[in-house]
């Protein structure tokens, strides 16, 4: 099989290591003669696996005991309504920075007041808007951001002001990517598709505090974190087999990169071999303000959509996976999350230096 680096934003790629790990354990997990796929959610060799991917996380960043570790089906989508269901009682601020918080107030909006306290779509999402506490509403109950942002390439380096409310995060994409405190918010949310595991399995981090602010008129105990608190995430069957690669992929994490802080240190390299290269190219360009680009998804293009074509198709070519922009935007965007190693980013850059003598 011909080597290829796949740098989609999700599904993304996951570490080789983990795949083969899921692999000698097909058949035969932990000894116990079955797949995970085939495992009662409710035997003990599961509840081992649930319970040591939660211990692995809370060694990983370091995550209180006073806050709960979730895993709900539905992915970030299913949380846009979640989240205002169970805690939009007087509105919410949210900022909008991009494709997944306008679905976010969208659906935030059906349930609840909602106050925009900062936009960037006049410049096509290309910045994260500087707020004070002043553009917030003094009323509402949380700000809700979008940390990382996929489509457009933009990452809050600053969380945003919120004194006196909660703060509530979709990490979906830069989950475990560099140190998390955890602390400074009152809930996360993050599908795995991108740095935790596979698509299915959504992990939410939820302060014990902030259950005892949610509403009381929650349509189905399915919406309803409690519910998930209650039961240990095991309410009704969970993706039980994402929440075992969940697992491994934390393991990983923990042994075979040594941690967060040596993860932050990997990527911030895979990123600066490629921003470095783009702002010196006469062809590429990145198009957000350097002060607030992602460290994980890079949009570029040449300004020519032919030529946009053009690379992409001998990209594929050349073993360079899924490098197409997201269609609302156009030209080429690479996610380099912590599965891609730092060979891929190198190689890419290479192509992309060739591609650009011969199309000069």
């Amino acid at each position: 099989m011909s080597k290829i680096y796949n740098f989609s934003a999700g599904p993304a790629c996951m570490p080789e290591a983990v795949l083969k790990k899921a692999a000698d354990e097909m058949l035969d997990a932990n000894g116990s003669g079955m797949s995970v796929m085939e495992m009662s959610h409710r035997s003990s060799s599961f509840e081992n696996i649930l319970k040591d991917t939660k211990d692995t996380m809370r060694r990983l960043a370091n995550i209180p005991d006073d806050y709960e570790i979730l895993f709900i089906q539905g992915g970030g989508n299913l949380q846009f309504s979640m989240v205002p269901m169970n805690f939009n009682k007087n509105g919410a601020d949210i900022i909008n920075t991009g494709q997944w918080t306008k679905k976010a107030i969208k659906e935030a909006q059906k349930l609840g007041r909602v106050h925009i306290a900062g936009d960037s779509s006049d410049k096509t999402f290309t910045y994260i808007p500087k707020i004070t506490q002043e553009d917030l509403d003094p009323d509402t109950d949380y700000v809700y951001i979008c940390e990382n942002n996929t489509i457009y390439g933009t990452k809050y380096k600053e969380l945003p002001p919120h004194e006196g409310k909660k703060l509530i995060a979709d990490l979906s994409s830069c989950i475990f990517t560099e140190p998390l405190d955890v602390t400074q918010y009152d809930m996360i949310f993050a599908g795995a598709q991108k740095n935790l595991g596979p698509a299915g399995v959504t992990v939410v981090f939820i302060k014990k505090d902030l259950l005892n602010d949610k509403r009381d008129d929650i349509p189905s105990a399915m919406l309803d974190y409690q519910t998930y608190v209650d039961n240990d995430s095991m309410y009704n069957t969970p993706p039980t087999y994402g929440i075992y690669m969940v697992g491994l992929v934390c393991k990983w994490l923990e042994d075979e990169i040594g941690g967060l802080e040596e993860m932050e240190k990997i990527n911030h390299k895979k990123a600066a071999l490629l921003y470095d290269y783009l702002d010196q190219s006469k062809m590429f360009s990145n198009p957000v303000a350097k002060e607030d680009r992602s460290y994980v998804n890079i949009p570029f293009v040449t300004g020519n959509p032919d030529l946009d074509k053009k690379f992409i198709a001998q990209a594929k070519e050349a073993g360079f996976e899924n490098l197409k922009g997201h269609r609302t935007v156009g030209g080429m965007r690479a996610s380099i999350y912590n599965a891609m190693p730092v060979e891929g980013v190198e190689k890419l850059v290479a192509f992309m230096k060739k591609f650009e003598e011969e199309n000069a």
